[in-house]
């Protein structure tokens, strides 16, 4: 299978509204500080693509104390 390149440089929609509502906008764009909530369907859908080995595992741990 040939791996999906994401470059936003190379995206005809760069700088567009459809930039805007893009998930790797959405993803870039966070700040850190910021809280980003998943629902419960994104959060299935997060671990279907995770289980196809699309996305990286879900890293976040609650701190504890």
């Amino acid at each position: 299978m040939t791996p999906l390149i994401i470059d936003c440089d190379q995206c005809a929609h760069q700088h567009t509204s459809t930039c805007d509502d893009c998930v790797v906008t959405f993803i870039c764009s966070s700040d850190a500080s910021e809280t980003v909530v998943v629902d419960a369907t994104e959060r299935l859908a997060l671990r279907r693509l995770n289980q196809a080995g699309l996305v990286p595992d879900l890293r976040h741990a609650p701190r504890s104390g």
